[in-house]
């Protein structure tokens, strides 16, 4: 992983180091499944979120990973005490960067899969097998459940009408048909995190999702359902009027936030995708030229000391 701030790896690290010493062979050893949740003040609701998790998904054990998000209440205790591992951060930075180091506390302690599901309730563990399955058929690098194609039982109209704009939104960016963009049940090989860029701390959902497709990962959708939730209140579209929590005017603050992540990524990664082409080209041109990684001339530097040795590279983990 490439991390695009040295802070967020600063409070990573600290964090994967406090789980080592707090669960030991356990972190580093997971079984083939990590059920990676974000959690931020969710006490109340995170308890009965872990008790109803699967001991195993398709057959493949699992274990529940809960970042605690810089949580000003119980939601640590109540979460260990269900018998999940607690990353608990200090500092509260939000979904996606909770997100980006649960992937790396899976990847690291040898998980081959990983699915994502939310603090609150919302989605019914049955299903997890529903959005595995594909990729331990090897049908698919990455599958999320689609409300579209299954069931919600919301009935706030604006943000229905949210998710119908901005899965036609990704899918025209994209060139891949999407029909739901945020659900938050989600299924990947445990690599696929490694690979993309996550930058956002917030509202990663659109960033991963368009990371996957323009890395060229195979993607799927299945039909799920999204409850009510019944515990606490909605994070989403928190805005700047403060103690106000108007859905109206939440639903609007998120779908800009929402936006602005969107059409970030698929420039971020368009340019990428530009660039990596334009050094393809490149490529190609010296070695017919003669020159460059596969022509004779370079095949005879490389044998002088020291020759084809890699640059250094940007700081992973």
């Amino acid at each position: 992983m490439i991390y695009k701030h040295p802070e967020d790896q600063v409070v990573d690290d600290a964090a994967i180091k406090a789980l080592i010493d707090a669960y030991g062979e356990r972190v580093r050893r997971l079984p083939p499944v990590a059920i990676v949740i974000a959690a931020y003040n969710e006490a109340g609701a995170i308890g009965p979120v872990i008790e109803a998790l699967p001991a195993e998904v398709c057959g493949l054990a699992t274990a529940a990973i809960v970042v605690a998000d810089g949580c000003a209440d119980s939601t640590a205790a109540e979460a260990a005490q269900a018998g999940a591992m607690v990353a608990d951060v200090p500092v509260n930075r939000g979904q996606g960067a909770a997100l980006r180091l649960g992937y790396r506390i899976a990847r690291e302690g040898g998980a081959a899969y990983i699915i994502t599901t939310d603090a609150d309730g919302q989605y019914n563990p049955a299903e997890m097998a529903t959005v595995l399955a594909p990729v331990v058929a090897g049908e698919a690098d990455f599958v999320t459940g689609s409300r579209q194609l299954g069931s919600q039982e919301t009935k706030d109209m604006i943000r229905r009408a949210g998710v119908r704009f901005f899965a036609s939104t990704i899918s025209v960016l994209t060139g891949q048909r999407i029909s739901d963009t945020t659900f938050g049940l989600r299924a990947m090989r445990s690599e696929v995190t490694g690979a993309v860029l996550l930058a956002q701390p917030q509202y990663q959902a659109s960033e991963l999702l368009i990371g996957v497709i323009t890395h060229g990962y195979k993607i799927a959708e299945v039909p799920a359902t999204i409850h009510r939730r019944r515990v606490g209140e909605s994070k989403k579209g928190q805005n700047p009027l403060y103690k106000l929590h108007i859905p109206g005017v939440n639903n609007f603050f998120y779908g800009l936030r929402f936006a602005r992540v969107a059409y970030g990524t698929w420039w971020r990664e368009r340019q990428r995708s530009r660039s990596s082409s334009s050094s393809s080209g490149s490529d190609s041109a010296a070695r017919a030229n003669g020159s460059g990684p596969g022509s004779v001339e370079a095949s005879a530097s490389s044998a002088a000391p020291g020759a084809g040795r890699p640059p250094e590279e940007a700081k992973r983990t």
